[in-house]
């Protein structure tokens, strides 16, 4: 995961940087963990400041050399690792965490990189992988039975015909090996009605999120961060599709708000609570930066400060969507 491009002339265009830039304030100096690096264009700009530090994650192994430049410039001030953001804890030094931040989008490069076949415009054989990855899309298409590949259509790409789809698909593998284009000729097929959007994109979307895990990726990325951050440190995440929005939103809120174990115990006072939300409402891209930047229309920015080290849970977002979860968990039989 790293930010959003707008064009094959435009590499690297971080979605938001300076609202997201003035929410984590690194004037004021800190580290600062970037979970999802990229090329590096959040870390290069709060790196501008000169007393701050960066930790920054990337399971795409493509951001190495990236992370390298970064590495020459900075010296001591730029850590990375080739891991996945949910292991943020495992960073060694966890003092001064003034900042962490998540982009949930999608390099230009990586979506032109056809070895991952994250584009339905690509051919051959299904990957999707991001990174430290056990299976690919193609296994996913291969081997998972109809009812499996509806429930992640249905709930990872929330697409209306996936019992068509799924059904098709199984029907299809007995004879041929599915590839990127059979697929895409499937899907086609299956979805006759007119839609404003390409009409493989749903499925597309569902693949990657299974094959990377990614809902219990964020949900262990945030509330990992929820505990490293210091007080008045910062975590912001910039969205790009509902589910991960939906993520975020339920969990901001739940760290922000406080609720009566029995209506016979009194509530707990606000001034205790360890987490306030900064922007009730999430921020989104200028009519300037769209213009430059088309992927920039869908982003959400949500943050939130830390206030207190009082004690918190974080068990409430795992029950909110234990659904997803289940489901991610169908990859053990693959």
């Amino acid at each position: 995961m790293s930010a959003a491009i707008a064009s094959e002339k435009i590499k690297h265009y971080p979605v938001l940087l300076n609202e997201l830039i003035s929410i984590i304030s690194p004037q004021n100096g800190g580290t600062f963990i970037d979970c999802t690096f990229g090329q590096g264009g959040y870390s290069n700009k709060i790196l501008q400041f000169p007393k701050t530090k960066v930790i920054a994650f990337d399971r795409d192994e493509k951001s190495i050399p990236y992370a390298k430049n970064l590495k020459d410039k900075f010296k001591s001030r730029f850590i990375f690792y080739n891991k996945k953001f949910s292991q943020i804890s495992e960073i060694e030094n966890k003092n001064n965490i003034k900042g962490i931040i998540f982009d949930l989008g999608f390099s230009y490069s990586q979506i032109k990189d056809s070895s991952k076949g994250l584009s339905f415009n690509d051919t051959g054989r299904l990957n999707m992988k991001m990174g430290l990855n056990n299976f690919s899309a193609h296994d996913v298409i291969s081997i998972l039975n109809q009812e499996n590949l509806e429930s992640i259509f249905k709930h990872f790409g929330e697409e209306q015909k996936s019992k068509i789809i799924s059904k098709k698909i199984v029907q299809e593998r007995k004879k041929n090996v599915i590839n990127t284009e059979d697929l895409v000729r499937i899907i086609n097929q299956s979805k006759k009605n007119y839609s404003k959007i390409e009409k493989s994109t749903k499925i597309f979307q569902a693949l990657r999120m299974f094959v990377n895990k990614e809902i219990s990726e964020l949900i262990n990325g945030l509330v990992k961060a929820s505990k490293l951050i210091e007080i008045n440190g910062i975590i912001a995440l910039v969205t790009f599709h509902s589910i991960e929005d939906k993520i975020c939103k339920n969990f901001f809120s739940g760290l922000s708000s406080y609720e009566s174990i029995s209506r016979y115990i009194p509530e707990k006072k606000k001034d205790k609570l360890s987490f306030e939300i900064i922007n009730k409402k999430p921020i989104t891209a200028s009519s300037e930066e769209m213009k430059k930047n088309f992927p920039s229309r869908s982003a959400k920015l949500r943050a939130i400060i830390k206030k207190s080290n009082n004690s918190f849970d974080t068990d409430f977002i795992f029950k909110k969507f234990q659904k997803l979860l289940n489901i991610e968990k169908l990859s053990s039989k693959l």
